[in-house]
Formats: C-alpha cells, sequence, structure tokens
C-alpha cells in the first residue's frame, strides 16, 4: 500500500498542445505518437516496449506459465491509500502469485474518455510505474483507445500478467483436504471500505484507506518456507466469504471458521455497521488466504509475519470432512451460523 509522494512528480507534466484528451489522441497518428512516446514510455520504457511493435517477444526460462487478465473500473480513480493506477498492477500481479508463480511481465490496455486531463493520465502513469517497480515486473506491450464523451467514465485499465511456476508447486482450489489449516494474511474490508466512503463523501474518527500492494514478495517468503501451499487466492470481489465458498466447492469440503480470529480493522467494522455491510463479503486488494496441510501451518504463519505484508497472518479456521461445498462459523458467543456466497453486487466498481 502507498500514496505517491511530492517527489513522485518531479517528472514534469510533457508539454502537449492539448491539456485534456481529445479523440484524435486516440486515431493512430501523430497525436496518438505524441500521447505514447511523451506520457506511456518514459514511464513503462524498456527494451521490449521501446520496440513499440504489435506484440512483445520475451525469453523464457523452461517451465510452467501462469496467465491472467482483469479490467479495472474503479470509481472513484483516486481513493485513500491508492489508486486506479496502482490498482491495475498490483491486482494483475495477485493473480498470477496466487499460483505460487513469479509474476515478470505486464501487458496494460487504457480506454480513455475523451476530455480527461492530461495532469490526470500523468499522475496514474506514475503510480503504476511505482508499483511496478516496487512489484518487480515489467509493463512489454500496450494499447490506448481513446472513445467519445459519454462512451466511459473517465479511464478503464486492462492488464494482462505472465510468471513463471516453480517445479514442484501446485497450487489449486481444488486441493483442499479435510483437517488443512485456512490462514489469512491480515485484517479484511479495507479496500471496498475505502472506496465506499470516499464515493459517499463519509467520514469517520480514523479514515478509511485502501490496501492495496503486490502480494509477489509476501508469495515467495511463504513458499520459501513451505511448498506445500495447498490453495491460495486474494480475497477481491466477494470477499473473503466468496473465496472461501469457492475452494469449499471446488474440493468438494466443509470449511469452520472462528469469528475472533478474523481481523477487521475498527475503523472498517464502524463503517460496515453504519452501511450494513458485512465484511466477509468486503473486497480486499492486499491481502490473500491460504490453505495449507495443519503440520506446516505454524511455520508458514511464521514466514508471513516477517514480510511487511503479513504482520498480521493469522489462522483463521480449519478444513473439515463434513458439511461438503458449505463454510460456516463459530461466532463469539459459540454459536454456528452459514456464511453463504454473497448474492448480487453490494459493491460495484471497487476494482
Amino acid at each position: 500500500m502507498h500514496d505517491l509522494n511530492p517527489e513522485d512528480f518531479s517528472c514534469p507534466l510533457p508539454i502537449m498542445e492539448y491539456e485534456t484528451i481529445q479523440l484524435a489522441h486516440g486515431s493512430g497518428g501523430r497525436l496518438s505518437a505524441e500521447l505514447v512516446s511523451r506520457f506511456f514510455l518514459p514511464r513503462f520504457g524498456n527494451e521490449t516496449l521501446n520496440r513499440l511493435e504489435d506484440q512483445a517477444v520475451v525469453d523464457f526460462p523452461q517451465g510452467r506459465l501462469a496467465l491472467t487478465t482483469d479490467s479495472f473500473v474503479v470509481d472513484p480513480l483516486f481513493f485513500p491509500g491508492g489508486d486506479i493506477g496502482d490498482l491495475a498492477i498490483n491486482g494483475t500481479v495477485n493473480d498470477v502469485c496466487m499460483s505460487g508463480a513469479t509474476p515478470l511481465y505486464l501487458a496494460a490496455a487504457f480506454i480513455i474518455e475523451e476530455g480527461l486531463p492530461m495532469t490526470t493520465l500523468h499522475r496514474i502513469l506514475l503510480s503504476m510505474e511505482k508499483a511496478a517497480k516496487t512489484a518487480g515486473v515489467q509493463i512489454v506491450t500496450g494499447d490506448t483507445k481513446v472513445v467519445n464523451r459519454g462512451c466511459c467514465d473517465k479511464l478503464f485499465i486492462t492488464t494482462t500478467g505472465v510468471g513463471l511456476v516453480p517445479a514442484g508447486v501446485n497450487i489449486s482450489a481444488a486441493n483442499l483436504k479435510p483437517g488443512d489449516k485456512v490462514i489469512l494474511s491480515g485484517a479484511i474490508g479495507d479496500h471496498g471500505m475505502a472506496i465506499l466512503t470516499s464515493r459517499e463523501g463519509l467520514s469517520f474518527a480514523s479514515r478509511v484507506r485502501s490496501d492495496t500492494a503486490a502480494l509477489n514478495g509476501l508469495v515467495d517468503r511463504m513458499l520459501h518456507a513451505s511448498p506445500a501451499i495447498h490453495a491460495m487466492r486474494d480475497p477481491t470481489r466477494g470477499g473473503l466469504a466468496t473465496t472461501l465458498n469457492e475452494f469449499a466447492a471446488s474440493s468438494g469440503v466443509g470449511i469452520m471458521l472462528e469469528e475472533a480470529a478474523i481481523p477487521v480493522r475498527p475503523e472498517v467494522r464502524g463503517a460496515c455497521e453504519v452501511l450494513g455491510i458485512d465484511p466477509m463479503y468486503v473486497a480486499n486488494e492486499g491481502k490473500l488466504v491460504a490453505v495449507v496441510p495443519a503440520e506446516v501451518a505454524g511455520t508458514v504463519v511464521d514466514a508471513m509475519r516477517s514480510h511487511p505484508q503479513g504482520r498480521e497472518a493469522a489462522i483463521i479456521g480449519e478444513v473439515v470432512a463434513g458439511n461438503r461445498g458449505l463454510v460456516a462459523m463459530r461466532t463469539a458467543l459459540g454459536a454456528q451460523r452459514i456464511v453463504d456466497m454473497p448474492v448480487g453486487e453490494q459493491l460495484p466498481r471497487i476494482c
């Protein structure tokens, strides 16, 4: 999770003929070339991207590849703790590394609404540049399209990521076994509540901030502690509840959670209570949930706590043979309740 510091803007805004995006910036002509050369290449330029081919040709060591693609339409573009730019980088890096892969290369495509201020685009590209450097990945190919006013909401970004899966690593939602432990890397609900409170102009005693962050460093530390991780995922849309229900359904097992073990920050819990939303269903962008054999759970948690993104890591439940396909929770009062899949979209356009 990071905000841009004043020094991040030390690179001045490129001098352009227009102060806002014009339809001609997407025409493929002179203005398109200027936009790419003055805005995008200075931020993401590398030997591969600088060729400006219609594809990227990169060398890979022999092995298995992990490939993912995602689109980002978050509203607002800027929110406490991040923006659509670092969200696009971090979200795709995280989807790649949840397979255990090391993220290496990204592609980025931009759909820009006519009239978007150049200053807004510049700020987002700076954020993407910083996030990519932090995650250790390169943007090696991309595309820009400009659409008429009203045909999209300011800016949409699609990113595709590719990474290399180490030998001997087999991480899948179908791998859960009774007795496995469920590990959460930290407090839930930060990102979704940061977006919603920002969007609705709500204020609380403590500001709710997005947790957007790249998790590949944390995953690497976990795999060094034990390559026996059965399943792993970053619980984004639909929150922790949706991810665990998907795990249970894929493996045909039950999952029992301990409510008291699931961390939720006080400001997030307060916002959820005001808005009538269960934090179990709120999106996260800098957390992961992993399922591991019981005998290595302590080792994995210790390794996670040694990394900045995993300091709050905790065992929050276990896989059980009964209640196949269901997720249940033991509440603080000792009762049990079913944690079902959400119905409908609680928080649209949060990523």
